[in-house]
């Protein structure tokens, strides 16, 4: 397996520096009351457990996390909560998916359509674009100095699907859904996790000029500002 893999996923994702960090945490929320619906036991809910690792990684406060759990099981009373997920055509015909939380979905609706419409992109009919990805599991990890052939190999062997390394230090890893909670457990006793969640991969990415790559950069980053998008993928390779 090589370090360059056809089928790595173009996602985009802000940490607490980068965004107004009361909208970091307030999708974290809703995404730890999504999962706790499953159960409030992280121990028995490897959704919820994931869910919380990158709440900590972000410096949520724990009574946060309490309450947006308990929100899930239905302790304390809270927004109804619903996820959705949109599939749309970009600038240069290239395909993304929206993944998000909302306790409004015809808000979360018009609020996608108008970014996509501001631009150049638009909606797409259900299915017409998720044919193009994969469900997988993703796993990136910060690799440090480490050889990358050593490295490559210890992740193949801690049970990989496949990899991609997105920059110098950087990986990211692939594993079928089922097998996600098992590679992170092999995975993050040697290495720094920097972000693990089941997510879509383009089973083929598209080449753009400098432009279209600016394009959908700009597309995807007024997307992730909009406070009912969780995840954006596209099969844009940047």
């Amino acid at each position: 397996m090589s370090g360059h893999s056809h089928a790595k996923t173009v996602k985009h994702t802000k940490d607490a520096a980068g965004q107004k960090r009361g909208q970091v945490f307030s999708k974290l929320s809703a995404a730890i009351t999504i999962a706790a619906k499953d159960g409030g036991n992280p121990n028995m809910n490897s959704k919820l457990r994931m869910t919380i690792d990158k709440a900590k990684k972000a410096n949520m406060p724990s009574d946060n996390i309490e309450k947006a759990i308990k929100r899930g099981t239905g302790e304390i009373e809270g927004e109804i909560l619903e996820e959705f997920t949109f599939e749309a055509y970009g600038p240069a015909k290239s395909a993304l998916i929206i993944n998000g939380i909302t306790s409004n979905k015809n808000r979360a609706l018009g609020g996608v359509k108008m970014i996509l419409n501001q631009h150049n992109a638009k909606m797409a009919e259900t299915g017409s674009v998720k044919w193009q990805f994969e469900n997988k599991g993703i796993i990136i990890i910060n690799t440090g100095d480490k050889d990358k052939e050593t490295t490559e190999l210890k992740v193949i062997d801690a049970g990989a699907q496949d990899i991609s390394w997105q920059g110098e230090g950087v990986l990211e890893i692939y594993a079928m859904p089922e097998d996600l909670d098992n590679v992170k457990k092999n995975i993050e006793k040697e290495f720094q996790m920097e972000s693990v969640l089941l997510g879509w991969v383009a089973k083929e990415e598209i080449e753009l000029d400098e432009k279209g790559k600016q394009s959908i950069k700009k597309l995807i980053e007024a997307l992730d500002d909009n406070d009912d998008v969780q995840e954006i993928y596209s099969n844009v390779k940047l």
